[in-house]
C-alpha cells in the first residue's frame, strides 16, 4: 500500500486524529474535571456515539433540541473542543469523548456510558465516513481495502479498535462505568432507554414513567428523524 492510499491524519501526542480538530483540544482534554450530574459518552469511532448521545441528551434535558441547535454544541466532542469549552456547558455536562478509558477525566461522581459495536459493522461505517471527510483525511477516492489494512494495524483516528475496547472493559466493574453495545440498543431499544435512565440518575428514570415521554424519545431518535436534517449531529 503506497502512502497515496493512506488516509492522512494529524498526530497529536502520538494519537492521530482528523486534520481539522486544533491540537489544542486534544492537548487540553485532560485538564477537564468531571462534577456530580456529568454524563459521558464513550467510545471508539462509528459505534452507535451519535445515537447514545442524543438519547442521554433528551433523558437528562428533557426537551429535544431547538431549530437553531445542534448535537454538536449541545454535547461536546472533549477532544475537538478542549477542557474550557467543555466546562463551559450547562449542568450537568454532558460530554463525548472517543479516548481510552485510561486517558479520560474520571471522577466517581460522574457517570460514564461506553457503547461497543461489532468490528466489521463498525470498519465499514468508519471507512465510509473517511471518504466522506476530505477535509479531515484526503481519502475520498480510497478503497475499503486499504482503509482496512489501517484499521487493523490501529492506523486510523484514536488507534487500534481492540485496545481501546479492552481499556473500557477492564472498567466494568466500576459502578458509574456502563458498557452497552449497539446491537444490543438497536434489538430492544426501549427496554435499553429505561436501562440508561436508570443509570444516569433519579430525573431521567422519573421521565421513563410517562410512556409518552418514552415513545418521543424513541420518535426522535429513530433513524429516519435523525436522517432528516444531518446537519446538526456531529461529523466524527
Amino acid at each position: 500500500m503506497t502512502q497515496g492510499t493512506r488516509p492522512r491524519y494529524q498526530i497529536v501526542r502520538g494519537l492521530r486524529m482528523p486534520m481539522g480538530f486544533p491540537a489544542s483540544g486534544l492537548e487540553t482534554a485532560g485538564q477537564f474535571i468531571p462534577t456530580e450530574g456529568d454524563v459521558f459518552v464513550a467510545s471508539y469511532p462509528k459505534c452507535g456515539t451519535t445515537w447514545l448521545q442524543y438519547i442521554v441528551y433528551l433523558l437528562v434535558r428533557q426537551r429535544g433540541l431547538g431549530a437553531d441547535e445542534s448535537l454538536t454544541a449541545a454535547f461536546p466532542h472533549l477532544e475537538e473542543v478542549g477542557a474550557a469549552a467543555a466546562a463551559d456547558q450547562p449542568r450537568p455536562r454532558l460530554i463525548k469523548t472517543h479516548l481510552t478509558f485510561d486517558a479520560t477525566p474520571l471522577s466517581p461522581e460522574a457517570r460514564y456510558l461506553f457503547i461497543a459495536r461489532n468490528p466489521f459493522d463498525c470498519a465499514v461505517s468508519f471507512f465510509h465516513h473517511t471518504r466522506g471527510f476530505p477535509r479531515h483525511y484526503d481519502f475520498a477516492d480510497g478503497s475499503f481495502d486499504d482503509f482496512f489494512a489501517c484499521f487493523v494495524r490501529g492506523e486510523v483516528d484514536f488507534g487500534d479498535y481492540f485496545d481501546h475496547l479492552l481499556s473500557w472493559y477492564g472498567a466494568a466493574g466500576r459502578s458509574n462505568v456502563w458498557l452497552l453495545t449497539y446491537e444490543s440498543l438497536r434489538a430492544d431499544t426501549a427496554s435499553m432507554i429505561r436501562r440508561i435512565a436508570d443509570f444516569i440518575g433519579a430525573a431521567s428514570r422519573a421521565s421513563m414513567d410517562d410512556a409518552e415521554q418514552l415513545q418521543r424519545i424513541l420518535d426522535e431518535t429513530s433513524l429516519a428523524a435523525m436522517r432528516r436534517d444531518p446537519q446538526r449531529w456531529p461529523s466524527a
